[in-house]
């Protein structure tokens, strides 16, 4: 379409610009258009669904509602909190900051007793030596979990492409999807528990909004409902954003229900006129997805303490299997605290770089350390509480197949890659009741294994689907 603009208003330019200086300004917007059309690509994908082991990806579908449930036990314990944290505050100015929000909040009480999460948790195949696949946690999203939205559509394009090559019975494998209408679903009984039908769900957004498309998917969803949803970024709330004597939100006059936060997790995400809104919206009566204390609960750092021996114990007592079902997929995870066990981490990762995986306490992609960059990054810190910032990961060595990306300017050709299964789950608590607590679906992600780290924003990773092996 852009080609086609960009030809004919070169010859519309030739044709009648010299004899109307006024279609100049006209072409000029007309221009401005096109550069603007060829930025808009398509969401990247795979051209076929990859293999993936059933039980592999039905053991991670079946823990999911008990991670639901662990997150949220988790953003109620201050204590534990504050005690998990209490290192990587001192050497991360952004935890610190996100959990001095916390502080304050709960210093002054809770004004909301309604409580939502939309969480997926990420997971490799780990190909044993002996050629046997066990599942493997990679992480937990607690905040702007992607994953839903526009790629719901991909199953279709799946079915399609495997009946294009004569594979009937492989297409019948590849399972439909509705994600966005349940996590969806989830936003919407917040929502009706807040109890004003006039009040908004508020999507913050960034500036530059490379997920529009998703975002305007899920909104669709909302307004299906009869759920008003506005947009707004960091600095209109800044600017106007108030709470009344009852701490109820405004926008513009208009009350929010819930803030939907789709930004906000990265430390250049925030001015310091940022970081007030969102001390605003934490303090206001609106349903925050997430609340503070679930975005805390998703830190690399408590994902390592939750491995450690008797930690689960203290969230599931009296509760083995689903403590079993949940400590099946954690990987090795490993303390940089200061002190001796952190010493002893500091060290097996100098000697053997190539078996772990660095991870300071950041979302979106790009982030870890590999290899002999893990060596830099210790060396610089080893010696001081900063490498509290980091934990460090066993690396998992994942199944590999064959499959061609489909990206803007990436090559066509077949390429060797891996997966990562993603696996939503939705939950609401109101009060003590925990009035939905769902498993909303899966996606798979797949890059090439020339990459170490992921991320769809980050150029590196597409969506996929799961051809079930």
């Amino acid at each position: 379409v852009a080609q086609y603009l960009l030809k004919h208003i070169i010859i519309l330019y030739v044709s009648a610009a010299p004899k109307w200086p006024k279609c100049r300004a006209t072409v000029k917007s007309l221009f401005l258009g096109t550069v603007w059309l060829c930025v808009v690509t398509y969401l990247p994908f795979t051209l076929f669904p990859s293999p993936v082991p059933k039980a592999a990806l039905l053991q991670a579908l079946a823990v999911q509602t008990h991670f639901n449930t662990l997150v949220d036990k988790i953003s109620q314990d201050p204590d534990f909190l504050g005690e998990a944290l209490d290192r990587t505050i001192q050497a991360d100015d952004f935890t610190a900051k996100l959990f001095g929000i916390y502080k304050t909040v709960q210093q002054e009480g809770r004004t909301q007793s309604i409580v939502m999460g939309l969480i997926r948790s990420d997971y490799m195949v780990d190909q044993r030596e002996d050629g046997t696949p066990s599942l493997r946690q990679i992480e937990i999203n607690t905040i702007a979990a992607g994953g839903f939205g526009v790629s719901d559509q991909l199953p279709v394009v799946h079915r399609h492409m495997l009946k294009s090559v004569g594979l009937l019975e492989e297409s019948k494998r590849i399972q439909d999807q509705s994600r966005t209408r349940e996590m969806t679903a989830a936003l919407a009984k917040a929502w009706e528990l807040y109890g004003q039908q006039r009040a908004v769900i508020l999507f913050l957004v960034e500036d530059m909004q490379i997920s529009k498309l998703t975002h305007r998917y899920i909104e669709k969803e909302l307004w299906k409902r009869n759920i008003p949803v506005i947009r707004r970024k960091f600095d209109d709330v800044s600017r106007k954003g108030s709470l009344d004597g009852d701490k109820r939100l405004f926008i513009d006059g208009v009350e929010v229900a819930v803030v939907y936060y789709r930004y906000g997790y990265m430390p250049d995400n925030y001015t310091e006129q940022s970081w007030d809104a969102r001390l605003l919206m934490e303090r206001s009566l609106a349903v925050k997805c997430p609340d503070i204390s679930t975005h805390l609960a998703g830190t690399k750092k408590i994902q390592q303490v939750l491995a450690k021996p008797g930690v689960l114990e203290k969230f599931f007592p009296e509760q083995p299997e689903v403590m079993e079902q949940i400590r099946a997929t954690f990987a090795g995870l490993y303390t940089l605290d200061m002190g001796p066990e952190g010493d002893q981490t500091v060290a097996k990762a100098l000697t053997s770089p190539e078996k772990f995986v660095l991870k300071p306490q950041r979302e979106g992609g790009g982030n870890n350390y590999f290899g002999e960059d893990i060596v830099q990054v210790l060396q610089a810190v080893k010696g001081d509480k900063r490498r509290a910032a980091y934990i460090l990961m066993d690396r998992i060595q994942p199944r590999t197949e064959q499959n061609i990306l489909l990206r803007k300017d990436l090559p066509l050709k077949l390429t060797s890659v891996c997966c990562e299964i993603g696996v939503l789950g939705a939950y609401v608590r109101h009060g003590g009741e925990m009035v939905l607590n769902e498993v909303t679906g899966h996606i798979l992600r797949t890059k090439s294994i020339k990459n170490n780290d992921a991320g769809i924003i980050g150029g590196v990773t597409v969506f996929d689907n799961p051809l079930i092996i």
